[in-house]
């Protein structure tokens, strides 16, 4: 069966929705972002499989996300959880040897679960727009914002003292520069906006805070630079020239793996997958015909 899609019960009791599309010898499982989307934005993986049909994609909603259990319980949003989540994911498609891609916070999941003892199972890690300290995207997501015009930062900066989030002014002021950093087609495209309309609050202000330029979730300090010695297999560190994550960090990302490499969409935004999609494309293909040539 090409495609099957798969609710894999968890052994906390929850279930998570899992899809298979194509047939290949070649897996790759996908970590959507967030915290708290879904693999909606990730649906350019079907177009593409169909150009390769060596390549079979698992798409999976974590818990909490839109197709899967939404549980009402803050202490299950932690990352050591979510890493396991990931090995059960793994367990119930048989995979071994595979392709893990992620992408945004999903790339954290990523580095995390190739850096545990669960790496062993990874093929090669493909990190698309996360960078390896939280500190540094939160310093460049800040100089960033400054580039507006800046009467409309001072606003912004204004209602996020007094914790005003949902002010409608505000909110367009965001979307502005999200147009600008994190996808620049407008309008967007039906599967970023579902995914930003079917968007897990509770998940993503528990890990990472209540918008982008105050970090203030568990994740505030996080950083995995002292460990990517362990992530020895083949890697892929994908960024946008106009990215949320700063270019050259995601470069020095790649530097620091042992066995990385750095490509920078040179369109491309948080979002490449959709505003630099042939350049994102051709860049995972590559990467993919080299692993598998080595």
């Amino acid at each position: 069966m090409a495609n099957e899609s798969k609710i894999v019960t968890l052994k906390n009791g929850y279930h998570v929705w899992t899809r298979k599309e194509g047939h290949g010898p070649i897996k790759i499982l996908l970590l959507h972002g967030g915290p708290g989307m879904d693999h909606e934005y990730l649906e350019p993986f079907s177009n593409y499989i169909k150009m390769h049909p060596n390549i079979e994609i698992i798409y999976y909603d974590q818990l909490g996300s839109y197709f899967s259990d939404q549980p009402n319980d803050p202490k299950l949003w932690t990352i050591p959880r979510f890493i396991e989540e990931i090995e059960e994911v793994r367990k119930a498609w048989d995979l071994d040897q595979f392709y893990l891609y992620g992408q945004s916070f999903g790339g954290l999941f990523a580095l995390e679960y190739a850096a545990s003892k669960y790496g062993k199972h990874v093929k090669a890690l493909i990190d698309s727009n996360m960078v390896d300290s939280y500190q540094d995207y939160a310093k460049y997501i800040n100089k960033y914002r400054e580039s507006m015009d800046p009467a409309d930062v001072s606003y912004m900066k204004k209602q996020e003292e007094r914790h005003n989030y949902d002010d409608p002014h505000y909110q367009e002021l965001l979307m502005k520069l999200y147009h600008r950093c994190i996808c620049r087609i407008s309008p967007w495209p039906d599967a970023v906006q579902r995914t930003f309309d079917h968007m897990n609050e509770q998940v993503y202000v528990t890990l990472q805070g209540p918008t982008e330029f105050n970090i203030t979730g568990s994740c505030k300090n996080w950083t995995i630079r002292d460990r990517l010695s362990k992530i020895t297999m083949p890697t892929l560190v994908l960024g946008g020239k106009y990215d949320s994550m700063n270019p050259a960090d995601i470069k020095a990302l790649a530097d620091r793996l042992p066995n990385g490499t750095a490509h920078i969409c040179p369109n491309g935004s948080h979002f490449s997958i959709f505003d630099d999609q042939k350049d994102y494309f051709n860049a995972i293909t590559n990467f993919i015909t080299s692993v598998e040539n080595e």
